[in-house]
């Protein structure tokens, strides 16, 4: 499945360069620079001078322009044709009120999702290959499935329906609020309308008086009027990818769908200041502690945002100058690993496939080499099993757009050798700059309160050779448990699948106060180090005084933990958790091998040593039964135990060196 459907499940992401350009050097962290404010930089006033009418805006060839969908690749023409062609003949998803009332009833999100997404990511793929065909063919298809969502009475999905007064259940159709993807859906039919408007209105001009009158009921004039979305940020409410991904798909709606010039000024203004509470929510570093896979609907929205602001006014709104806007792209190389893995502290996969062409231009955008290429190779990668493109159908035609060039463009993996990032306190760290060769190693600080967080302050992952060793799980298939209170009895999690100590029986707990003391990162041409005290990320019954922990990675040589701690008490368990895809051998006493489950190829083996004097070994398998952490690691993972002895002192140090 392409489109929507993808869209959900990756969430995102879909990305490489010159060697002397492989090493990150941080920028210092500045308190006082200031952020960018693109309410300030561009107020009602000056939006009303350089914003284009909605007459003159023309970003993409119309189905009418067929020079530019003529000149694609033929091989791009094929594939998108033979997508649509899948859906000729078939019967659109139903999308029955019992479907609906079925996350009420049992936090099920899924069984509604996957026809609610199948219904848009059909038109996609619909409305493309009618554009580059130009025959007809598609058209009444397109005519069903743009009838059936404007059908539907709401375009939220249930997962995010108790934003009404109503709460959960069925949507009240009196009271229309917008969600990730009721504003996915305006943009979708804002996109249809523009390019194949016309025919529409051959078929009948019923459906374009219908689908304007949707859109401004459910989704543009509710926005304007409204400011208690949580998502804007004008409540007060932790913003996070919300804001961007709405906001982006409100601002392209208003840009080729309202006809007041008044409300339309008016809804750009509104965005701005939106966005300037996202902006305002990083620090300088740019680190997204939503994660690689969040990145793509976080800093990517944005880039969405400053896209279709920069070509609606001319180019006359640029902020690509802005050091915050260009840290927050490049974060995305910054966690890169190797292919598909990145860094994945919380609600992240292992496995991320990013938006190459939006990577690409973002990079070129703000003139970074590295950035661009990360997504030069991305996209090639993927085009060359399938030379489409894919994604909502706001970001697969500027990439259409953009096709020849990034075709022909520079493509590599910048495998950067060191990167932290003080803000969210994440540093990585590779044994050399531009391979991924050797040992890589990634740790964080910070606190339980981040979002999509995970009890895990003080977790570190370990690769070889650009392939997982260590890991952190990552995150299962969404269900209403996932946002509830009931979050952390989720294993994927607890600090207890993380590559942590439990403490006398004790692990992490969520929440702001749970944070990481004495943060203190090091880094030479020999070794790069991150250590702290994640004895306050515990709560009081742990019975911890303090617990260092420091990890090292010495270039060409080993990953180095070591943890000293001291305890109160020594009433309960007292052990350290590892996290492992791999084979796990403990037939050596003070060691334990490590040996990557793979396949036909030859896989890596690494040694783990540890104090044999002190600790005793175990393996638990967890069997993997859910496809989105199968799709990462397979059927199984192991988790390694290493028990204090019954016996261990109140304070005492363990070191623990990983080898190849």
């Amino acid at each position: 499945m392409f489109g929507f459907k993808k869209l959900w499940r990756g969430l995102c992401v879909n990305v490489f360069l010159f060697p002397f350009l492989a090493y990150f050097q941080p920028l210092p962290a500045d308190p006082g620079q200031s952020k960018p404010s693109l309410s300030s930089q561009y107020p009602i006033e000056n939006l009303r001078e350089v914003l284009l009418p909605r007459s003159e805006w023309h970003p993409f060839a119309s189905l009418a322009e067929r020079d530019f969908w003529n000149s694609l690749p033929e091989k791009t023409r094929r594939t998108h044709i033979a997508r649509a062609e899948q859906a000729l003949g078939s019967q659109w998803p139903v999308l029955p009120a019992t479907l609906y009332l079925e996350f009420s009833i049992n936090g099920n999100r899924s069984r509604y999702e996957g026809p609610y997404f199948e219904r848009r990511n059909r038109l996609v793929n619909l409305v493309l290959a009618e554009c580059m065909e130009a025959k007809g063919r598609f058209m009444d298809e397109i005519v069903n499935g743009v009838w059936a969502v404007l059908e539907e009475s709401s375009w939220v999905i249930p997962a995010h329906i108790s934003a009404q007064r109503a709460r959960s259940g069925l949507p009240d159709v009196e009271e229309p609020v917008v969600d990730l993807f009721s504003a996915e859906t305006v943009a979708l039919l804002a996109w249809i309308h523009y390019l194949v408007g016309p025919q529409l209105d051959e078929i009948s001009p019923l459906i374009n008086t219908r689908l304007l009158r949707e859109a401004s009921a459910r989704v543009l004039r509710p926005c304007l009027e409204r400011d208690d979305f949580w998502w804007m940020g004008f409540s007060g409410a932790h913003i996070n990818n919300w804001n961007p991904w709405c906001n982006s798909n409100w601002l392209t709606a208003n840009f080729l769908l309202e006809d007041d010039d008044n409300r339309r000024v008016a809804a750009v203004e509104k965005v701005l200041r939106s966005l300037d509470l996202f902006i305002a929510s990083y620090h300088p570093d740019g680190g997204c502690d939503e994660g690689p896979g969040y990145w793509g609907r976080a800093a990517a929205s944005l880039f969405d945002c400053l896209e279709l602001l920069h070509s609606a006014t001319n180019g006359e709104i640029d902020v690509y100058n802005k050091p915050l806007i260009q840290q927050m792209g490049r974060f995305i190389y910054r966690a890169h690993i190797n292919e598909r893995y990145f860094i994945n502290f919380a609600d992240a996969p292992a496995k991320v496939g990013i938006a190459g062409d939006l990577v690409y231009r973002y990079g070129k955008r703000i003139g970074d080499k590295n950035m661009a290429a990360l997504g030069a190779y991305a996209a090639k990668k993927r085009m060359a099993s399938s030379p489409g493109v894919s994604g909502s159908i706001g970001r697969a035609l500027p990439a259409l757009a953009n096709l020849r060039e990034l075709i022909s463009a520079e493509g590599f993996q910048p495998h950067v050798r060191d990167v932290w990032l003080d803000g969210i306190q994440v540093m990585a760290a590779r044994s050399r700059a531009g391979t991924s060769e050797g040992l890589y190693l990634a740790a964080k600080g910070g606190h339980n309160a981040e979002s999509h967080n995970h009890n895990d302050v003080g977790n570190f992952i370990v690769y070889v050779d650009g392939r997982p060793a260590i890991i952190d799980a990552g995150v299962g298939t969404y269900t209403r448990k996932t946002f509830s209170d009931k979050r952390y009895e989720i294993w994927t999690m607890q600090s207890a699948f993380h590559n942590l100590p439990t403490i006398n029986g004790v692990t992490q707990k969520n929440g702001r106060s749970f944070t990481a003391g004495d943060v203190r990162y090091k880094e030479k041409n020999s070794y790069a180090e991150l250590s702290m005290d994640i004895a306050g990320a515990y709560p009081e019954s742990a019975g911890v005084i303090s617990w260092k922990r420091a990890v090292r990675l010495v270039r060409g040589k080993e990953v180095r933990l070591v943890e000293s701690y001291r305890l109160a008490k020594r009433d309960g368990v007292l052990m350290l958790s590892l996290i492992t895809p791999c084979k796990v051998d403990l037939d050596k006493k003070g060691l334990i091998t490590l040996i990557e489950k793979s396949g036909d190829r030859e896989g890596f083996t690494l040694k783990l040593s540890y104090p044999a004097d002190k600790l005793t070994p175990e393996v638990e398998k967890i069997d993997l039964e859910d496809r989105r952490l199968q799709a990462a690691w397979g059927e199984n993972l192991n988790r390694i135990v290493l028990r204090a002895v019954d016996n261990a002192p109140l304070k005492d140090t363990w070191t623990f060196r990983l080898r190849k």
